[in-house]
């Protein structure tokens, strides 16, 4: 009887595991959906549309990006989260959605380690400070030097609280001893095409978001947030050399599926965007946006989510950071 009944169930089990791959061997067969939480004219937006060209080319299955902005990106978030977990809902996900928007708002509507399923980094992107033409500063220091004379009078745009401009403007605030007026946009975008227009005075965004406009002539970079110098935009120096080695702050972009979504999905998902990466038109795209390490596995992607949690939840605390 005890063997009869180890035999069961190890029948039971291979038909379990059986089951399992067979989603990952049919996966995609129909259209994917994929939640971008801002507006056109993003990092999150351009990654989006980048990664579901690729999928669409490896699979032969359209990719719907779709974007819907709101709250810091955490209505589509909360919208992924609720989705079935079937590989078919997926998110772009970055460090506002998983790592400051969830300090800021007192209920999201999710949690970002327990309701997502981690597929993989897409890519990390350290931050540039870009202002308007008509601002009379040519350097980190002058800009200072002039938001301290008029507190308060310089207005930095971001695409939303909780988005990376807003944060990332907030802890240069903070680092620079200097008070600046924030003005939130419906995506990032509208805040670009306000800076340009002067009327505001300052974005500091990633560079896979702000880098073309710096180089159409249309954004004066000040200052680039890494240890050095980027090859593809050499003269703009590091908020190092600039005189503000106390600043540090970057972007990153992710991709989550509900939780409960397949393994056997997850690591399907997260071995064609391995592939992607590698692809030579693909590192061409990364060095045009300065993007960074993209890649790994999906236990690699919690603990880094877990790391900068931890690391934005006090900077979100001692710069007094609340949604506007």
């Amino acid at each position: 009887m005890y063997f009869a009944n180890v035999r069961r169930l190890m029948a039971l089990l291979l038909t379990m595991l059986a089951a399992a791959a067979v989603p990952a061997q049919d996966y995609p067969n129909k259209p994917i959906r994929l939640l971008v939480p801002f507006s056109t004219g993003g990092g999150n937006d351009t990654l989006g549309r980048v990664f579901g060209q690729k999928f669409t080319d490896a699979w032969g299955q359209s990719v719907i990006v779709e974007n819907r902005p709101g709250a810091g990106g955490t209505l589509a978030t909360a919208l992924v989260a609720r989705a079935p977990a079937d590989g078919y809902t997926l998110l772009i996900s970055s460090i506002a959605t998983h790592a400051v928007s969830p300090h800021l708002y007192r209920d999201p509507g999710y949690d970002p380690i327990k309701d997502f399923a981690p597929i993989a980094l897409l890519g990390i992107a350290p931050v540039v400070m870009g202002i308007n033409l008509a601002v009379p500063a040519k350097s980190v220091q002058e800009f200072i030097t002039l938001a301290k004379a008029k507190p308060g009078a310089f207005k930095y745009g971001s695409g939303g609280n909780g988005s990376v401009m807003h944060t990332a403007a907030m802890v240069f605030s903070q680092a620079a001893g200097v008070e600046m007026l924030h003005v939130p946009y419906k995506g990032a975008g509208p805040a670009y095409i306000a800076l340009i227009g002067s009327e505001i005075d300052l974005a500091i965004d990633t560079t896979a978001a702000l880098l073309p406009l710096v180089r159409s002539g249309r954004v004066r970079a000040l200052a680039v947030a890494r240890r050095t110098r980027m090859a593809e935009a050499p003269e703009i120096p590091t908020f190092a050399e600039a005189g503000l080695p106390a600043y540090e702050a970057n972007g990153w972009y992710s991709m989550h599926a509900p939780a409960g979504t397949p393994p056997a999905i997850i690591a399907k998902l997260n071995a064609e965007i391995a592939r992607a990466i590698k692809q030579p038109d693909m590192q061409e795209r990364f060095r045009q946006l300065g993007l960074d390490g993209g890649g790994g596995t999906p236990a690699q992607l919690t603990a880094f989510v877990r790391s900068e949690f931890a690391k934005y939840a006090k900077i979100i605390k001692d710069a007094g950071i609340k949604a506007e």
